[in-house]
């Protein structure tokens, strides 16, 4: 690597740190460099708080290196004023002279309009450093702004000879398919997102909590298809550990095809991540509409002979990894469509 990749690459490493939190603002990575040497670094913060670049100045010890140095980051500063000043403002008032940028914000609001700004007092900007690496660490901020949806996950477990469920069982709760380790991860995943889905049909025969029990991390929105408002309060997913939000009749028109729908009505409400872990009726929905950017998909070691058949999936395999007896499988939609 160049020495400006290695400096990209070490703010996409330390951006992860928002992972989960910034939503719906983008997690950014940001360093500051003088003479060769990192002097400052920061990661976006939780929603409503500091931007990266902001912790990243907020960390030198000694400002008077500022007009001295380069300030790496991953995604153009912003320029407009939200929940907190534009971050180019700062950079400019302490006359940072070299800015180097991953890739362009396609929040309309920026759109290059950090750079304009930068470079019109004097500043020296370059764009493109490992771009694509870039883009795909901020695929869901791109995606809610280029495509008007969340970034869409499919989830789900499915045996050996390919059920997703058994025909009967006697209790209402999962039937395990996978290991601990495997539970344990997918909690990690929702920590990292900010919705998850499940349809009426889960919620009455799993009772799912849909929390991050087995991990750190802040619980995701629960969003469940309810057309009829029928869902009895008792049930797991309205108790008070997440924010929960029923999807009605009142909310989309269940006659018709309903993922660009909860899409769009997500998008209302800025939501630009999801988890679904519905049934394969919700899941086969987003696969059919063609409304998914990935998919996780485990096998467990076990068979069921006979019950619900997994979704159909087509899309590219991009990686397979073992957890244990687990197989775990990742796929990338290489057809998407807004």
């Amino acid at each position: 690597m160049q020495q400006h990749e290695l400096y990209i690459d070490r703010c996409l490493k330390i951006a992860k740190n928002g992972l989960g939190t910034t939503q719906p603002n983008p997690m950014v990575g940001a360093i500051i460099v003088y003479d060769n040497k990192i002097i400052g670094e920061g990661f976006t913060s939780a929603y409503g708080d500091n931007h990266a670049e902001v912790n990243a100045i907020n960390s030198v010890a000694d400002k008077s290196l500022l007009p001295k140095s380069r300030l790496y980051v991953t995604l153009e500063p912003c320029s407009h004023f939200g929940k907190t000043p534009p971050c180019s403002d700062l950079i400019i008032k302490h006359k940072i002279p070299e800015v180097i940028i991953g890739c362009i914000d396609d929040n309309p609001e920026v759109a290059g309009k950090g750079i304009a700004k930068l470079r019109a007092s004097g500043c020296k900007v370059s764009v493109g450093v490992l771009e694509a690496e870039c883009k795909t660490h901020h695929k869901r901020f791109f995606t809610f702004h280029n495509y008007k949806r969340p970034y869409i996950i499919l989830k789900w477990a499915e045996t050996e000879d390919g059920f997703i469920a058994p025909l009967h069982k006697d209790e209402q709760k999962p039937v395990w398919i996978t290991n601990i380790y495997s539970r344990q991860l997918v909690h990690k995943w929702r920590a990292e997102e900010q919705a998850i889905l499940v349809g009426t049909r889960t919620v009455t025969e799993d009772n799912p909590s849909l929390t991050v029990r087995d991990w750190t991390g802040k619980n995701p929105i629960r969003l469940v298809l309810d057309k009829d408002s029928k869902l009895k309060s008792n049930f797991n997913v309205f108790n008070d550990n997440a924010e929960t939000i029923r999807i009605t009749k009142n909310d989309i028109d269940f006659s018709q095809p309903i993922a660009i729908q909860i899409s769009d009505f997500l998008y209302k409400k800025e939501i630009n991540s999801i988890i679904i872990e519905g049934g394969v009726i919700t899941l086969q929905t987003f696969i059919d509409e063609n409304i998914w950017d990935e998919a996780r998909v485990f096998i467990g070691f076990n068979e069921f002979k006979e019950g619900t058949k997994a979704p159909k999936l087509k899309g590219k395999l991009i990686s397979e990894t073992r957890i244990l007896n687990d197989t775990l499988k990742i796929f990338n939609n290489k057809k998407i469509r807004s």
